[in-house]
């Protein structure tokens, strides 16, 4: 008789549990594209970041729950279509299925080429909250994934440096591990006050949480 492999079980175990997961549940009857809508949400509604007529960026947006949360918040009937009072730009390495009213750009925004696409998208406007779900692809070996971990912090950091208003807020995933205390220092580098915030829709085994950065210091 063959023993199931470990790998197996943990998939089978994350199955039931992310088919029985309330937020999952609540996500398909909601029309989210992923569970972490909530998460967004809960942080927004914590720090009431995000109102109507801002401009949002969305960093690392695919599959695009954090856009669809934000669009609907600046939603006059907090609507997932028709008319929005504010403006949506969304970028990621990987392909989205367009969400009406969201300008969605594919590519690294560090290549000059993006970078041309979201100066045209923001037409001579700074953001006033830039959220990043940005992770980056994780090896197992812990000193090279808290490395990763770092840059894409100090990317999204030097995001909102460049194209944000000075008292906008930047909303970052971030992990607990090797790197946790130079991200969090990398934070109150840039940022007036920095809050870790970790949702109820963050799952508890999860070493990720959030961090919050209100008001940009002087550079």
């Amino acid at each position: 008789m063959k023993t199931p492999s470990k790998g197996k079980k943990v998939n089978k175990a994350w199955l039931h549990d992310h088919i029985n997961d309330p937020y999952v549940k609540l996500a398909h009857r909601e029309g989210y594209r992923a569970r972490a809508a909530y998460k967004l949400k809960e942080i927004d509604e914590t720090f009431g970041l995000i109102r109507p007529g801002y401009l949002v960026v969305d960093l690392g947006c695919t599959p695009g729950a954090w856009s669809q949360y934000v669009r609907r918040r600046l939603s006059p009937m907090g609507a997932a279509a028709g008319a929005l009072d504010g403006c949506i730009i969304a970028l990621d390495l990987l392909p989205m299925e367009p969400i009406e009213g969201v300008t969605f750009i594919q590519g690294d925004f560090r290549e000059a080429e993006v970078l041309a696409q979201l100066e045209l998208a923001l037409a001579g406007r700074k953001a006033d909250v830039v959220v990043s779900d940005m992770a980056p692809n994780l090896s197992g070996i812990s000193s090279a994934d808290a490395a990763r971990v770092e840059n894409l912090v100090e990317l999204a950091i030097e995001f909102a440096q460049n194209h944000m208003k000075p008292q906008g807020a930047l909303v970052a995933k971030v992990f607990h591990g090797g790197s946790y205390n130079e991200v969090v220092q990398h934070f109150k580098a840039a940022f007036k006050v920095v809050k870790p915030y970790k949702p109820k829709a963050s799952r508890d085994r999860s070493s990720e949480t959030f961090l919050v950065g209100l008001g940009l210091k002087s550079v």
